[in-house]
C-alpha cells in the first residue's frame, strides 16, 4: 500500500475540534502516537505536530494553532488506554517539556524489536519488512515549524502512526510466543520514569564540545567566550547552535585565536557569510578570552576502585548474557540499573530484590548471576 491509498488524515487546528478529539480518544483502548519537532530549525525546539492513529482514523494535532493542549492530558495519563510509540523516549521528553503531560500504559515498537533481537529497528525498516510500506526519509529533517504544512509533510506524518497499532500486534504476539512479554512490560512501565532531559549546549557548557578537554586553560577561556557569543547569536536569530557556527569550527578558533578577519576566514568551516555576519564579534570574543582568567575543566570525584571493579565485571557479564540472548547489552541490563547495582553493592538476595524491584523478570532470570558477579568481580576477568 502507498501513501496515496490511505484515507486523508484529520487536521486539528481549533480548540473545539481538539476537545471533540480528546473526548473520542478517551473511548479508544489503544492509540498510536508520534510527534514532530523543529530541533534542526530553531534555537529552542518545540513540538510542532502530534499524530494520533486509532483503528479507523488518523489525526494530526497542530500545537502551533492551539493555545491549550491540556484536553489531551487525560488521554496520555489514562491507565486503560495503551499508547503505542516508536522510539518513545524523545517524544515523551518533548511532550513533558512543552505540555507537562504525564504518561501511563505505553508500548514502544522499537523497544519491542530490540528485545526480540531484531537488527533493523528503525520505523522505516520495520514498516517495509512487515507491511511492504516504504517511508521517504527525506522529510525527517523538514521544518515542522513552518506554516502552512504542505500536503506531502502531512502525509509523511500520517504514515508514522498509521501502521503502528498493527505493528504492535505482531510484535506483541512474538513477545508472548517467546516468553519475553514480561520483560517488555517492565521496560514499558519504566519509560516515563527514566527518560532524561533534552537541552542543547548553552553558553557555559562548552566542555561538551569534543576536544575541549584537550585545550589549555587559556584557550578554554577563549572557547567559553565563543560559546557565549554563539548562544546569544543563535537566540537572536532563532536558529540551532550548529547553524550559527559548528562545534569543530568553534574549537579551532579557540585553538588558533585568529587576530583578524583574514585569519578567521582560513579556519575550516568558516564561510565568508559567517565572517561577514559574525567576524567582529568572534574576534572580540577571542580577545576577551585571551585577557580573561584561565578556565579549568570541572573535576568530578573519581569513583572508588571497588565500584569500578564491580561496574566492569557487570559489563563483562552483561555482554556475555546479551550474546546468548541475541540482543543488545542494555536489553539484559539497562545502563541506569547497571550503575545502581554497582553502587549499592548488594550482598544477598533480599538486598538485590530491593534494588531490582522494578524489573522482576530480570531479577528472576539474572538475579543469582548478578549476585555472583558483585560478590566476586574478579571472576569475570578473562
Amino acid at each position: 500500500m502507498s501513501i496515496a491509498d490511505l484515507p486523508a488524515p484529520i487536521l486539528i487546528t481549533r480548540a473545539e475540534a481538539l476537545h471533540r478529539l480528546a473526548n473520542a480518544l478517551l473511548h479508544e483502548p489503544i492509540l498510536a502516537v508520534d510527534t514532530e519537532s523543529n530541533s534542526l530549525h530553531a534555537y529552542q525546539e518545540q513540538v510542532c505536530l502530534i499524530q494520533f492513529s486509532t483503528q479507523g482514523h488518523d489525526f494530526l494535532v497542530d500545537p502551533l494553532s492551539l493555545d491549550d493542549l491540556s484536553p489531551l492530558g487525560e488521554v496520555f495519563a489514562h491507565p486503560k488506554i495503551e499508547k503505542v510509540f516508536h522510539a518513545a523516549e524523545y517524544d515523551l521528553i518533548c511532550l513533558k517539556r512543552d505540555f507537562d503531560f504525564e504518561f501511563a500504559n505505553l508500548f514502544d515498537t522499537m523497544a519491542a524489536g530490540r528485545i526480540l533481537g531484531r537488527e533493523a529497528i528503525g520505523l522505516g525498516s520495520m514498516l517495509e519488512g512487515e507491511f511492504g510500506v516504504k517511508v521517504d526519509k527525506r522529510y525527517q529533517r523538514a521544518n515542522w515549524g513552518a506554516r502552512p504544512l504542505p500536503q506531502h509533510l502531512l502525509s509523511y506524518a500520517q504514515l508514522d502512526t498509521h501502521y503502528l497499532i498493527a505493528l504492535r500486534e505482531r510484535l506483541h504476539a512474538e513477545l508472548v510466543e517467546r516468553g519475553l512479554w514480561p520483560l517488555a512490560v517492565e521496560d514499558f512501565i519504566r519509560m516515563p520514569r527514566v527518560n532524561g532531559h533534552l537541552g542543547e549546549m548553552r553558553g557555559e557548557e562548552c566542555w561538551r564540545i569534543s576536544g575541549a578537554n584537550d585545550l589549555t586553560p587559556q584557550h578554554a577561556a577563549v572557547l567559553k567566550e565563543l560559546c557565549r557569543y554563539r548562544d546569544q547569536a543563535a537566540r537572536s536569530m532563532n536558529r540551532p547552535l550548529f547553524k550559527v557556527i559548528g562545534d569543530k569550527t568553534l574549537l579551532q578558533i579557540a585553538e588558533t585565536c585568529p587576530a583578524d578577519a583574514s585569519s578567521l576566514a582560513r579556519i575550516p568551516g568558516m564561510t565568508q557569510g559567517q565572517v561577514d555576519r559574525h567576524g567582529k564579534a568572534i574576534l572580540a570574543a577571542v580577545e576577551r578570552g585571551k585577557r580573561g582568567a584561565p578556565v579549568f575543566q570541572p573535576r568530578n570525584r573519581r569513583p572508588g576502585d571497588e565500584f569500578l571493579a564491580r561496574l566492569d565485571a557487570l559489563r563483562t557479564w552483561r555482554k556475555a548474557a546479551a550474546l546468548k540472548m541475541g540482543v543488545s547489552s542494555d536489553v539484559v541490563m539497562p545502563r541506569d540499573l547497571l550503575y545502581t547495582v554497582a553502587e549499592s553493592n548488594p550482598s544477598n538476595p533480599e538486598e538485590l530484590a530491593k534494588v531490582m524491584k522494578d524489573v522482576p523478570w530480570r531479577l528472576e532470570h539474572f538475579g543469582e548471576q548478578i549476585l555472583d558477579v558483585v560478590r566476586d568481580p574478579q571472576s569475570q576477568v578473562a
